[in-house]
């Protein structure tokens, strides 16, 4: 499992890479495909710990997974038409497609508890891993005010998302001691 943590700190160093060329960021283009990106990969994610878990509390956390991240992309498609923007692929997008594939990969090898901690302890990193690109990169580099804006509100919710799996963290921990 520690291939995904190897891929979310790759990306992570691939958007302060974006970023430190001339201190310019990524352009609106590139977040915009990055904010898909990053939500595709979870509402994935969800979406298959939605057929695999046993546990109702982790069923119900995915599902709010995936019905969340499906709004955020929604929301993000339906600007970026209005905006006329084409989301455009970069490291850090392909990076995260990648990241998230792997972690895929490595959660379809496990079942029951195994799997339950696996997609949890992922979730936990993973928001805390948005969160820092967030605040550190993605919104400060918007030049756009309606696209920094839905950053800035689409924030609250990635907090929830990381102390709402902590939350399960912790009492699947408790569960498996």
């Amino acid at each position: 499992m520690n291939n995904w943590l190897t891929a979310l700190g790759a990306t992570l160093a691939l958007v302060a890479c974006d970023a430190g060329a001339a201190n310019a960021g990524p352009s609106d283009a590139q977040i915009a495909d990055i904010v898909v990106t990053a939500n595709q990969v979870d509402i994935d994610a969800g979406k298959l710990a939605e057929a695999r878990t046993q546990s109702k509390d982790v069923k119900a956390f995915a599902q709010r997974m995936v019905m969340d991240h499906g709004g955020v992309n929604q929301s993000a498609v339906e600007l970026v038409r209005k905006l006329q923007v084409t989301p455009e692929p970069n490291d850090t997008s392909k990076s995260l497609q990648k990241g998230g594939d792997a972690n895929l990969a490595a959660l379809k090898k496990l079942s029951g508890a195994a799997f339950d901690k696996a997609y949890i302890d992922h979730e936990v990193t993973y928001h805390q891993a948005v969160l820092d690109a967030l605040d550190q990169t993605l919104i400060p580099s918007a030049q756009n005010a309606e696209l920094k804006a839905l950053l800035v509100k689409v924030r609250p919710a990635f907090v929830a998302h990381r102390e709402h799996a902590k939350h399960l963290q912790a009492s699947l921990g408790k569960v498996g001691s």
